[in-house]
């Protein structure tokens, strides 16, 4: 590397590229006066150093004796400049102070703050015309003339969803959600997707954009609804779950009125965005009032794989929720989904939504819905399942769970013939419409033994939280019980034999406790 030469006492560094058209490297030696903080004392461990320091004289010093010693000032002028400095700063202070106080006192004055109403678990009418649906499935199943698509997508994405709607169903998982997101362009809300393979889905369920099987082309059908739709954005993003959380999180800030989705290829893999969620999702409208309405879509679910596929970590979320900061779903059939996502929309508030969303459900036989599904109603936050018996007079267990477990109970219970006992669903577990519970739970007696069910280990998973709630509802006058795993240090069993004798037995205590 070249010797910069003398050039003048200007500024060397700047002059030698100039005049040479090369590269500078400056080594810059900087330190702090006073320390790291107003309340630091360096001297404590750099005595030798801080004595040089406070020795040495400051910058603004050190300039102005360079500009009298190139006699660019005198000493009386250096004077009569800094002390029209200190006047002009003592001026512009004053009319700051001034325009305070004709300012109205407000401790929020300036403030980037958003107040909104209170929680309101009152439902929101997301059910959608047919006709709207109809447009929105022509799009998803239609691609333009000469565009090749892979058979295999044509037979089981294209063709299956044009037949099930024109029968009426079965809608799957996939299905659902691109109608939720189809409804909201037509409807002028615009949605931005992203995640790692998020285009295509972690399981291949999604297909939101297709490749031309020769040209490599792309066709998104979500951006072709009609010519007055709103946009439509899908990314796969890198393997940075912190770094791409946080951009879709100040995304949601800036853009309130567009459904923000991140969605993790695992759900175990929001681990790596949890300073994200801790710092902002779950703390910034407390800290800060500054409200999200970001959706996290987080794969979640026991079906024997290892402990890294295994769990979204639910029992973190929950931990996590006070005073209304968030919503926590682990919902069961493709319509519920397609009402929540629609909802997080048409309410007059915004809060982060954390989804617990399937696995194995998304191509299940039972986990679907009927046209009827989507074109009334709303999200449900509880469900109830009657028992066999079909009187509430008849049950004497009433088993509650979220998520996927209902399949196993319901499976169960009906081909055991078990006729005395009813399930109840929490879709939302927080913030948990306590009201609506106690008033399902009212239709049977109070002996009922109250049982809860998860595939979670016992120190994971909703149990701890949810027993707190029961608990306060009934005043410690009920005994809740626990049917589920032990607890682990490992979030799943690693064995799908094991994980299949412990899922076994599970569903079996859910009846027999």
């Amino acid at each position: 590397m070249a010797t910069i030469p003398s050039l003048s006492h200007g500024a060397p560094g700047l002059e030698f590229r100039q005049q040479f058209k090369r590269d500078v490297v400056v080594d810059l030696y900087c330190y702090r006066r006073h320390g790291h903080n107003e309340s630091d004392e360096p001297v404590f461990t750099q005595p030798a150093l801080y004595s040089a320091i406070s020795a040495h004289p400051s910058v603004a010093t050190l300039f102005r004796q360079r500009l009298i010693d190139t006699a660019v000032l005198t000493s009386q002028e250096a004077d009569t400049l800094e002390e029209e400095f200190e006047s002009r700063l003592e001026n512009a202070l004053h009319a700051v102070k001034e325009a305070e106080q004709q300012l109205e006192k407000s401790s929020f004055t300036g403030s980037t703050a958003v107040f909104q109403p209170s929680y309101s678990h009152e439902p929101v009418p997301t059910g959608v015309p047919i006709e709207r649906l109809d447009q929105v499935v022509k799009a998803l199943t239609t691609v333009p003339d000469g565009f090749h698509v892979l058979p295999k997508v044509k037979r089981t994405v294209l063709d299956r969803r044009a037949q099930a709607f024109k029968n009426g169903g079965p809608f799957d998982w996939a299905f659902a959600e691109s109608l939720a997101f189809g409804t909201l362009l037509a409807e002028g809300t615009p949605v931005r997707l992203s995640g790692q393979d998020s285009r295509r889905g972690t399981f291949s369920q999604r297909h939101s954009v297709f490749f031309d099987a020769e040209t490599r082309d792309r066709y998104i059908p979500l951006l072709n609804i009609s010519s007055d739709q709103a946009r439509f954005c899908v990314y796969n993003s890198l393997l940075s779950e912190a770094g791409v959380l946080g951009f879709d999180y100040g995304y949601s800030l800036d853009f309130p009125e567009m459904l923000c989705l991140w969605e993790a290829q695992f759900g175990d893999f929001a681990n790596g965005a949890q300073v994200i969620i801790d710092q902002f999702l779950a703390s910034a409208e407390s800290k800060w009032q500054r409200p999200s309405g970001i959706v996290l879509l987080l794969p979640h679910g026991y079906e024997g794989q290892g402990p890294e596929h295994s769990s979204a970590r639910l029992e973190r979320y929950l931990q996590l929720c006070a005073e209304e900061n968030l919503q926590v779903c682990n919902v069961t059939t493709p319509a519920q989904y397609f009402h929540l996502l629609r909802r997080q929309m048409r309410r007059t508030f915004l809060k982060p939504l954390v989804i617990m969303t399937p696995k194995s459900l998304l191509r299940s036989e039972q986990a679907v819905s009927v046209l009827d599904d989507f074109t009334t109603g709303h999200f449900r936050g509880i469900l109830r399942t009657p028992s066999l018996a079909g009187k509430p007079e008849a049950v004497d267990r009433v088993v509650m769970c979220s998520g996927k477990i209902y399949y196993d109970l319901i499976n169960y219970r009906d081909a055991n013939k078990i006729a005395n006992t009813a399930i109840i669903r929490l879709e939302q577990l927080y913030p948990l419409d306590e009201k609506l519970l106690l008033e399902l739970l009212g239709h049977y007696a109070p002996g009922t033994r109250l049982i809860w069910c998860q595939e979670e280990p016992q120190n994971m998973g909703a149990w701890t939280y949810v027993y707190m709630c029961l608990d306060r509802i009934f005043t410690h006058r009920r005994q809740i019980w626990y049917a589920g795993r032990g607890a682990g240090a490992s979030p799943a069993v690693g064995a799908l034999s094991a994980h299949r004798r412990e899922q076994k037995a599970l569903v079996q205590d859910a009846f027999t406790l």
